[in-house]
């Protein structure tokens, strides 16, 4: 029975991927064609075409590798200066430019002069490549919003769930109390297991980060409000300083770090709890910048990534993971003792910041990804209205085909990077459960 759900749990994570792509595709696709821009291709996948079928101008097909997708328009890079496609130069450098030029024009049919890529406005090719990735990023705010708000996420309550015996220091990790040490504040006052900590010196709490901020900035006594089998009950503790985890600000801690605030001594319980609208939309905004600074720390993690797949180091759990990794999670999740109901909620998640990714990646301003040719349109825009303002010729269109060099170095670095996380998922994956 778990190797079927895993490999239910596998499937679904696939179907879930190609989904992603072609809402993806469909972004770019719906724009250009809104645009009057010919595409003569819209494919989900790569490799070899499994299926295919013409509407109208445009071929809708499925390929064989399910790790990405493409739509192509005609004429997404100008002719050269000459207005006219050049021979193959023997520069390896202008030999890359060139071939991308040639292969804009491919399939050029009478009328198309006029419903080339290149000829439309910048900020019509702005949308049309933005479009895409937008896609995603719609797709992961509805996910994310619905499963917070209709099923709700794993969240640390006010709830005790157990109570410390004495005060210990985090630096120690171990929860056995030294001789001598004193009994934490929380069993002083009588605390226990279930008490709900509704109010903190008689303001109410309803989340936790506000009661732990309240706890950490408190040494000395404080009353505390909790509801006992259906009855609230007045508690007096005598806060103490203490040495405890640091706070990253995001729910989570950072490990090895430490402060010294005030200390009141008891696990919080944590559970499913549906988030309200403003909650959900607090979490999302975290969500985005957890997603932001993971991407600019992505470089850092590579040392780490490279010795967890050919030496001995473990594989770190926010380790980068790729698709092969994302659906080995995703056969986990389907296999964990869990309600049915959070397993799928524990998808969703899974395919929203899978979509999330795909969001943030593809804005980077570099070519061959979206945001590339967002700058080079963005660009064109820059050099037309300053040519405007100051009564000089128009430059003409920005022909982002010159930094196709940069465009396969990017590409490179990107498929070495994929093939180690690759091996990686393979070889040492990212498990859910240690």
């Amino acid at each position: 029975m778990t190797t079927f759900m895993t490999i239910l749990g596998i499937i679904v994570f696939v179907v879930g991927l190609l989904f992603s792509i072609a809402w993806h595709e469909l972004g770019h696709l719906s724009t250009a064609k809104l645009f009057g821009i010919r595409v003569p291709q819209y494919m989900v996948g790569f490799g070899p075409t499994i299926f295919s079928r013409k509407k109208g101008e445009t071929e809708y097909g499925i390929k064989a590798i399910p790790f990405g997708g493409y739509i192509r328009m005609i004429g997404m890079f100008p002719p050269g200066d000459d207005g006219a496609l050049r021979k193959r130069s023997t520069s390896p450098f202008r030999g890359m430019i060139e071939d991308a030029r040639a292969a804009a024009f491919e399939e050029l049919q009478p009328g198309d002069e006029k419903r080339l890529f290149y000829t439309r406005k910048p900020w019509k090719r702005v949308i049309v490549m933005f479009a895409g990735p937008f896609m995603n990023l719609i797709l992961a705010v509805v996910i994310f919003l619905g499963v917070l708000l209709t099923f709700g996420v794993n969240t640390t309550t006010t709830t005790v769930s157990s109570v410390s015996e004495c005060v210990i220091q985090a630096s120690a990790r171990t929860d056995k109390c030294t001789e001598g040490a004193k009994d934490s504040p929380a069993k002083a006052a009588g605390m226990r297991p279930g008490d709900k900590i509704v109010a903190f010196n008689g303001e109410p709490v309803a989340e936790w980060d506000e009661l732990q901020a309240d706890i950490r900035d408190t040494i000395g006594p404080a009353t505390l409000t909790v509801e006992r089998d259906g009855q609230r009950k007045m508690l007096h503790a005598d806060l103490v300083e203490n040495q405890v985890a640091k706070f990253d600000g995001r729910g989570g801690y950072v490990e090895g770090e430490y402060v010294t605030t005030g200390f009141l001594g008891f696990t919080p319980a944590s559970g499913i709890v549906e988030q309200s609208f403003p909650q959900a939309v607090d979490r999302m905004g975290d969500m985005m910048v957890s997603g932001v600074e993971a991407l600019i720390d992505l470089p850092s993690k590579i040392p780490d990534l490279w010795d967890a797949t050919f030496g001995n180091a473990e594989r770190e759990q926010d380790s980068p993971m790729g698709v092969v990794g994302a659906a080995r999670v995703g056969g986990e999740v389907f296999s964990l003792d869990i309600p049915p109901e959070q397993r799928v909620a524990t998808m969703l998640f899974l395919v929203a910041g899978f979509n999330l990714s795909l969001f943030l990646f593809n804005m980077l301003p570099l070519l061959p990804l979206d945001g590339g040719h967002m700058a080079g349109a963005l660009w064109e825009s820059v050099r037309r209205n300053v040519a405007r303002v100051f009564r000089r010729p128009d430059p003409g269109p920005f022909d982002v085909a010159r930094l196709m060099p940069v465009a396969y170095v990017v590409a490179g670095v990107f498929v070495c990077f994929t093939l180690l996380v690759l091996i990686a998922d393979v070889v040492n994956p990212v498990r859910l459960a240690g």
